[in-house]
């Protein structure tokens, strides 16, 4: 299986075809995401991030998914709403897709199998915390939660993977952002 996702076919939040090519030459941070999330606020670092670096050829993408504790209900214009409205997002998003288990798409199949472990930050509890309470199931490689983020070269190559709980504008990502940029 490759390790680039160029290939791929997605559909953006208004429901329009792209492919993952369209972003070649930039360095891309996917994102699983949801509205109802205790990680909700993260949007807001993202935008900051995105709004940061994109001048030098970055994007955030976001991919809503409703796969833990159905934290993203909505449709696709009512999260696209939220977001805007609420965070001020600015960055690609796209139609609500399956990130784990049974429908997962292309996409997370290609970024699991690609970085089968997050990275976690040295006091990071989530992962123990949603085992404690019977929230993690699936294969080891799965998402872990809604806000995981694969950072993704400018050749479509995925070179890093972070927990959720990892907020966006932490030195781990930053540092990891700036390294492909300067590429």
């Amino acid at each position: 299986m490759s390790n680039t996702i160029q290939d791929i076919s997605v559909n953006d939040i208004s429901g329009q075809p792209v492919t993952l090519s369209d972003f070649a030459g930039k360095v891309l941070l996917i994102v699983n995401v949801a509205s109802k999330c205790g990680l909700t606020p993260q949007y807001e670092g993202l935008e900051a991030l995105y709004e940061q670096y994109r001048e030098q050829g970055f994007a955030v993408l976001g991919f809503p998914a409703n796969e833990f504790l159905a934290q993203e209900p909505g449709s696709n214009d009512e999260i696209a709403a939220f977001c805007r409205g609420t965070f001020g997002v600015q960055f690609p998003m796209f139609a609500k897709i399956v990130v784990k288990g049974e429908g997962q798409h292309p996409l997370y199949q290609r970024l699991t199998a690609a970085i089968p472990t997050a990275q976690a930050l040295p006091d990071g509890k989530l992962k123990a915390r949603l085992s404690e309470k019977g929230l993690i199931d699936g294969k080891d490689s799965d998402i872990t939660w809604n806000f995981e983020k694969f950072l993704v070269n400018k050749t479509g190559e995925v070179v890093a993977r972070f927990m959720p709980d990892v907020p966006p504008q932490d030195a781990l990502i930053v540092r990891a952002i700036e390294a492909e940029l300067a590429k």
